[in-house]
């Protein structure tokens, strides 16, 4: 294998790395109350 074709591997399983954790922080209990101060915002606004 070349560079480039090393190069391209790594990429995609940082990518996938990368997916994987901001969906499970996505879903965490931690984030929900984040979610949920977010989700009322515009109807706080004046």
């Amino acid at each position: 294998m070349d560079i480039a074709t090393e190069l391209q591997i790594l990429g995609t399983v940082a990518s996938f790395v990368v997916f994987v954790g901001l969906t499970v922080w996505a879903y965490s209990k931690g984030a929900r109350a984040g979610f949920d101060e977010a989700e009322k915002m515009p109807f706080e606004q004046e």
